[in-house]
Formats: C-alpha cells, sequence, structure tokens
C-alpha cells in the first residue's frame, strides 16, 4: 500500500495517516495480518517524528483495526468470528469502492470531489433541526414537528448551533420572532426556514365553544402556553372562573386530570397525560408554515 503525508496540509499527519489506513484496510490494500510500516521507516521517508507514527497506530490499536504484537511491530487486526459488521467500516468500504472505480476510469480527483459536493448539496435533508432558545418552547415545537414529518427531529439553543456537525444535512428551522439572532449564529451559507406561529382566529376556527358549566382545564410546562390560552379562551367568552391552569413542570399536576372533561395542552404535554383523558392540542406553528415545511421535506411527510 502507498502512503502520501502532506505537511502543508490542514490535516494533522496523525489524521492523514490513520485515515489512509482505515481506507487501505476497507479496500483490501491492507489484509489481516498484514505488518504495518514501522514507525522508524515511515519518519524516515517523510521527515517526521515517529512518535507521530506511534500516536495514530496506537489510536487505530484502540479503534480495533490494528493490533500490537511484542517484539514485532503493529498488523492487521485478524476480524474474530462472530465480529459485526461497523456500520462506519461498512460506510468507509462504500466509499472506498467509489473513489477506486472512478480512478480506475480516469476520472481525476478534483472532478470526483466537485461531483460528490453537487450530489450531497441536493440531497434531502435527513433531520429537522428545531433552533429556539426557551427550552420549554423548544418541546413544543418539536413535538408539533415530530407530528407532520417522518425524519428525526432534534432541538437546540443559540448557542448550540455553530458547534461540531449540528446542522450537516439538516434543515434548521426557527421562529420568526428570533429571525436576526438565528441569522447571526449559523454560518451564512446555511438557510434556515422561519416559522410563523398561529393566530388567534386560527386557534378558534372549528373550536365548539364548552358548555358554561365546564371547567376548562389548561396543563403546560410553558407558562406563556397557559397566559396564550387563557387569552385566547377569554376571546371566546371564557372568563378566568371557568380555568383550572396546571404548570406541568410542578409536581401533582396530573391528580384529578382523569375526570376532568374539557383540557387545553401543547403538543409536548398530551402524550404525557393520564390514560383516558381526551385532551384538545392548541398549535403553536401555524398552519401554513407546516405546509412549507412539508414541502421542503419531499418524501418524509407523515400522513395528515
Amino acid at each position: 500500500m502507498r502512503i502520501w503525508l502532506s505537511k502543508t496540509s490542514a490535516v494533522s499527519l496523525r489524521e492523514q495517516l490513520k485515515t489512509q489506513i482505515v481506507l487501505g484496510i476497507v479496500s483490501a490494500d491492507l489484509l489481516p495480518g498484514e505488518r504495518l510500516p514501522s514507525s522508524s521507516q515511515l519518519g524516515r521517508r517523510f521527515g517526521i517524528h515517529p512518535n507521530t507514527v506511534r500516536t495514530a497506530y496506537r489510536a487505530l490499536g484502540d479503534a480495533g483495526w490494528v493490533e500490537w504484537r511484542q517484539g514485532a511491530g503493529f498488523y492487521v487486526r485478524e476480524p474474530e468470528p462472530g465480529d459485526a459488521m461497523d456500520p462506519e467500516l461498512d460506510l468507509d468500504r462504500l466509499i472506498s469502492t467509489l473513489f477506486q472505480v472512478a480512478r480506475d476510469r480516469g476520472h481525476p480527483l478534483d472532478r470526483i470531489q466537485a461531483r460528490i459536493g453537487h450530489w450531497l448539496a441536493i440531497q434531502p435533508p435527513d433531520r429537522v433541526v428545531v433552533i429556539e432558545p426557551d427550552v420549554e418552547l423548544r418541546r413544543i415545537l418539536i413535538g408539533e414537528i415530530e407530528a407532520a414529518v417522518a425524519i428525526p427531529v432534534v432541538g437546540f439553543g443559540l448557542k448550540e448551533c455553530p458547534k461540531g456537525n449540528v446542522l450537516t444535512g439538516a434543515l434548521p428551522v426557527a421562529l420568526y420572532d428570533h429571525a436576526e439572532e438565528v441569522r447571526a449564529v449559523l454560518p451564512p451559507e446555511v438557510p434556515c426556514l422561519l416559522l410563523h406561529s398561529s393566530s388567534v382566529p386560527d386557534l378558534l376556527t372549528g373550536q365548539t365553544r364548552p358548555g358554561p358549566d365546564t371547567l376548562i382545564t389548561i396543563v403546560s410546562r410553558w407558562p406563556d402556553f397557559l397566559r396564550m390560552a387563557r387569552t385566547f379562551l377569554g376571546a371566546v367568552g371564557i372568563g378566568d372562573e371557568a380555568l383550572d391552569l396546571r404548570d406541568a413542570r410542578r409536581r401533582g399536576w396530573k391528580r384529578g386530570l382523569d375526570r376532568t372533561s374539557f383540557i387545553v395542552t401543547d403538543s409536548s404535554i398530551v402524550g404525557r397525560l393520564p390514560a383516558g383523558c381526551r385532551a384538545r392540542v392548541f398549535p403553536f406553528i401555524s398552519k401554513a408554515s407546516i405546509a412549507e415545511l412539508r414541502d421542503r421535506l419531499p418524501g418524509s411527510v407523515t400522513a395528515s
């Protein structure tokens, strides 16, 4: 197996060496039981410190790719019977095969990289990332979006988003209220779908007014939900004397709910209500924004 190392690359020499050896193993250029070049050999060949090579080899050993044999050096590890296929190893083999076939057919590396970049750019998102600083509101948004799409939905605060690979392959979404804050923390090339919240007419359309003697219980962990639901119900003439407001962050909030005839709650709480409860979920995200979100995720929409 031939090894290339570049001292001018932004990738460290250790990572270059580790990656090339892994690709050599998954592409069968390095076979089980084959001895790796010694650290002194590679050190002399590339003018690098042998400790750099040893550190890379030890990391490969810790990951199970190679093994140390006392007095003999590092060898490609023999797979043991019953070893399960590592998903990353399987993916590495597919990628290695792609590169090998493309190079064998005469395609230059820069062209391969450009086409891979093109195909990655047009892939549909594999998850939705909700960006919302308020933890409780974030839970509500996640719950509503999970009910509308068939791909994973995760959430982060403003400070967490730019870290690591959180946004790779994802569709970020946020409320219009935080448009400027979100744009400030996202990389310029990452688009973000801004969501509208439901209006009072939207929330009340099609809703049946409860009877005059009905006690309405409003349940949420988000204080603003309790306030808004109280406002919405007040808009149809239901006074405070007919309302029972429950903060689901407090102990005992479920007490007696199974005997309550009219419950108003949000998407993050409805699944935690006692068995037998019939609840009316007030959606926070507008129907138009949910429809726009679905349009961005072709082939991943849940049944309405």
